[in-house]
């Protein structure tokens, strides 16, 4: 398998409406893993998408962000919109994931979150089972909601899109029960399923066989999940690997290192950073934009 090269563009249109989503089956019908990278702004999806088929909108990077806040239910309908919106704009072309937790309410408010995503040009969204307020995936404590209350929410969801491509996660503690949800949850309609914090590739492996439906693995560095490579992933039979949050930890790493430096210096460090140029560079520029003005 080949490694995931440079961003390519995957439609010669912009993928607004229901051709994300059917952009974003086509993709998995290829039998390729698609890796995403997780995201936390317009800038790093910029970065990201320059070396990925897709991106992730991560609700822990939106938080961490935005707000200074942890992932534990901060953010709500209107800024995750505005948040994958700000992101399609600028990568019309890029396969979105957007995350979307519990779905921000009940059913009636997930629909109603889904329905603005889509028209915003998401490709596919993940919900979650957890119970509010919810937690990240990889920490202890978390609490899921009975399965059948969270099958009338998928359910919902699902009846709202129209080609949105929906993973269903589940947050149960117990793999064994995790497992157990993840194909009720494919029963119920979901087209992807993902079990959080799992340890065990051959658990991995049990899970796709079991599962009708694409299977997706959250790579967290410092989380319970190992990390393994996508060859290993696509070997077990993952469709999409996620990998949540690359860009917010290397932003953290790279801002201390350089601010350390700048302290110790008393100046700005030449080395281990970009310069104007190489940041303008990235950006959509509007016309008659100078690359010289500041």
């Amino acid at each position: 398998m080949d490694p995931p090269g440079r961003f390519q563009t995957t439609s010669t249109q912009p993928l607004f409406g229901m051709a994300a989503g059917e952009a974003f089956r086509e993709r998995l019908r290829s039998g390729r893993i698609l890796p995403l990278c997780g995201v936390y702004d317009a800038f790093s999806a910029l970065v990201a998408a320059k070396r990925f088929e897709g991106v992730f909108c991560s609700g822990f990077g939106f938080a961490a962000s935005q707000y200074g806040l942890p992932d534990i239910g901060y953010v709500n309908w209107r800024d995750i919109h505005d948040f994958a919106s700000r992101v399609r704009h600028v990568l019309p072309h890029t396969h979105l994931l957007v995350d979307i937790d519990d779905g921000y309410g009940e059913e009636v408010i997930s629909a109603n979150t889904v329905n603005l995503l889509e028209a915003a040009g998401v490709s596919a969204v993940m919900v979650e089972d957890q119970k509010c307020p919810k937690r990240c995936g990889h920490f202890e404590g978390k609490q899921v909601l009975p399965v059948e209350q969270f099958s009338i929410k998928l359910k919902g969801v699902l009846s709202a899109r129209k080609s949105l491509f929906v993973i269903a996660r589940t947050d149960a503690t117990d793999m064994e029960g995790g497992l157990g949800r993840a194909i009720q949850y494919a029963e119920d309609g979901a087209d992807g399923v993902m079990i959080e914090a799992v340890r065990d590739l051959d658990f991995v492996r049990r899970v796709v066989r079991e599962v009708r439906v694409p299977v997706m693995v959250n790579q967290l560095f410092g989380g319970v999940t190992p990390c393994w490579t996508l060859q290993e992933l696509q070997d077990a039979g993952v469709s999409i690997a996620m990998f949540s949050t690359p860009c917010l930890f290397a932003a953290q790493y790279g801002m201390e290192k350089y601010l350390d430096q700048m302290v110790s210096f008393g100046k700005l460090p030449s080395q281990n950073t970009v310069d104007m140029h190489d940041c303008v560079r990235i950006l959509h520029k509007p016309p008659n934009y100078d690359n010289s003005s500041g």
